[in-house]
C-alpha cells in the first residue's frame, strides 16, 4: 500500500500453522490486539493462507517494531504461550530456532528419540535448560524455539546442539554452568566498567 506522497509502507509477512492461528489472535482477538498495542502495527490475518501481516498503524512506526511484532508471531506460530512469547517486548530479547532436521534429516525415529533427549523424563532436562539459562524452551515437531537474551539463548542453542550429537546431560550441564559463569563475569564488568566498555 502506497501513501500519497509515494512511499510504500514496510510489510512483514509470517507464515503460521492453521492450528495456532488462534492463539495469534487470541481470544475475542485479545492476544492480536495486544501485540498491536505495545508495536504500534496494525496485523491483518489471512486465515485461508496461514498468512499474518504485519504493518505500521501510522507513519513513524520504526521498523523494529514491526520487527518484535513479527517474531512475537513468529514466536507463538512455534507453539509458545503468547505470555511468554510477549518477552520479546524487551529490548534485548530474541527468538532462536534450533531446526531438527538439520541435524537428523527427514527420519521419523531420529526426531523422536532426539526430541526425548531435550525435553528429558517428565520434561526434567528442558526444565533444567531453562532454569540454568534463564530462557523458555519449546520443542515443536521439529524445531527448538529459544525466547531469552543473546548471550543465554546462545548458551541454550549450544547446550540443546549437544544432546542432539548425543554427549550426556551431565557433560551439557557442566558446559552450560562453565559458559553461564563467563557471562556473569563479563555482565558484572559491564556494570562496573560502563563507561570503557559503551
Amino acid at each position: 500500500m502506497s501513501h500519497r506522497d509515494g512511499r510504500i509502507r514496510p510489510k512483514i509477512y509470517v507464515k503460521v500453522p492453521p492450528e495456532r492461528l488462534g492463539s495469534v489472535i487470541g481470544e475475542k482477538g485479545s492476544v492480536k490486539k495486544q501485540i498491536m498495542d505495545a508495536t504500534g502495527t496494525r496485523i491483518s490475518i489471512d486465515t485461508e493462507n496461514g498468512m499474518v501481516i504485519i504493518e505500521p498503524e501510522v507513519d513513524g512506526v520504526p521498523p523494529i517494531n514491526l520487527m518484535k511484532a513479527g517474531e512475537i508471531i513468529k514466536a507463538i506460530a512455534y507453539g509458545f504461550p503468547p505470555e511468554k512469547a510477549m518477552r520479546l517486548l524487551e529490548e534485548d530479547q530474541i527468538l532462536v530456532i534450533v531446526n531438527l532436521k538439520e541435524y537428523v534429516g527427514d527420519s521419523q525415529n531420529h526426531l523422536t528419540r532426539i526430541k526425548a533427549r531435550i525435553i528429558g523424563e517428565k520434561g526434567r532436562a528442558r526444565k533444567t535448560l531453562e532454569e540454568m539459562t534463564g530462557t523458555y524452551i519449546n520443542v515443536g515437531d521439529y524445531v527448538v524455539a529459544i525466547i531469552g537474551d543473546y548471550e543465554r539463548a546462545m548458551a541454550a542453542k549450544k547446550a540443546i546442539e549437544m544432546l542432539v550429537e548425543g554427549r550426556m546431560h551431565g557433560t551439557v550441564y557442566r558446559h552450560l554452568e562453565r559458559v553461564l559463569r563467563e557471562i556473569k563475569r563479563r555482565e558484572h564488568l559491564r556494570l562496573w566498567a560502563r563507561d570503557e566498555f559503551e
